[in-house]
């Protein structure tokens, strides 16, 4: 079960209301996601001044304030100038609305599709049907498609349960979705063999498990990290082999294997690795229990402390 908390940094970028039928859940939308990359910017290798990025005119040469900027769009030689009223004006862009189209099994929204995902919080009016909609949803495993408009885009979205919260997933229309024909998939005649299909399963099964987030981490981030550290530390003379360690040499006419043979390899690796863990583990567990009955012996083999007498009260007379 997944647990969503809201933070005092979280801002709503947008307020709307979940339609479907005749019942309206007035809602907030949060950001569900932000980026956790370390922030670098540019800089001139050869004097290290900071690179800036300036909106300039091509007719006037004049700097352009992000405030002064129009869109604009062009064909044929003709330019179209859309204001900031001009896409206002547009009927979809006034609503603020999520408009429940459908509802459809859970596995039948491939991924692919998935965009941006926002978090839904129920104004205080509308915590009984937002509870309502989210139990519905959890107890029938179906997801509801929406209908939306945000920041000058018309969308389509997945409104689903992530545990005791809704959350919307953008999706994207079917047209940005590309469509993959790689001819050599197509002319390219493979015969897959049972014995491959079976020492492939067997890889498979070694390396199958429920997916945790938390046991992964970003490497390149950290290892960013690192660097950026040692730098500020040492400066530019770091040295990134004391920092990372040597890099691995690459071997001259690596060992070609035929499929069978690599897979047979990965397989036995894996049960190696698997053995080396069990024992590992049966070792410590046999320690501690070791470690546990000498304990024990020691206490029965130590001279036992004579105990005090206990101390006769005595009763005070006035």
């Amino acid at each position: 079960m997944w647990n969503v908390r809201f933070t005092g940094l979280m801002r709503s970028i947008w307020k709307g209301a979940i339609s479907f039928g005749l019942v309206s859940v007035p809602v907030k939308v949060y950001s569900a996601t932000e980026d956790h990359d370390l922030r670098l910017h540019q800089v001139h290798d050869k004097d290290r001044g900071r690179i800036r990025y300036q909106r300039r005119c091509e007719v006037c040469g004049e700097v352009v304030e992000y405030a002064d900027i129009d869109k604009a769009y062009e064909e044929g030689g003709r330019t179209v100038v859309l204001t900031d009223e001009d896409l206002k004006s547009l009927p979809v862009e006034r609503s603020r609305e999520i408009e429940v189209v459908e509802f459809v099994p859970d596995e039948q929204i491939d991924p692919m599709y998935f965009e941006k995902s926002y978090y839904l919080e129920p104004e205080k009016v509308g915590v009984k049907p937002y509870q309502l909609l989210r139990r519905t949803l959890e107890q029938t495993e179906l997801t509801a498609v929406v209908k939306f408009a945000l920041r000058q885009k018309s969308r389509l979205g997945a409104l689903r349960v992530r545990g005791d919260v809704m959350v919307l997933q953008a999706l994207l229309w079917p047209d940005e979705v590309r469509e993959a024909a790689f001819p050599v998939l197509e002319d390219t005649e493979v015969k897959i063999s049972d014995k491959e299909l079976k020492m492939s399963s067997s890889l498979v099964e070694s390396l199958s498990s429920d997916f945790e987030p938390e046991q992964f981490t970003d490497e390149y981030q950290t290892q960013l990290t690192q660097l950026v550290e040692a730098k500020l530390a040492k400066g530019d003379a770091v040295d990134t082999e004391e920092t990372f360690g040597a890099p691995a040499e690459e071997g001259e006419g690596a060992e070609v294997l035929d499929l069978m043979e690599a897979l047979r390899r990965s397989v036995e690796s894996r049960r190696k690795a698997a053995g080396g863990a069990k024992e590992s583990s049966g070792a410590k567990s046999s320690a501690g229990t070791r470690s546990r009955a000498k304990k024990a012996d020691d206490a029965e083999g130590a001279p036992q402390e004579e105990k005090a007498p206990p101390k006769r009260r005595t009763r005070k007379t006035g």
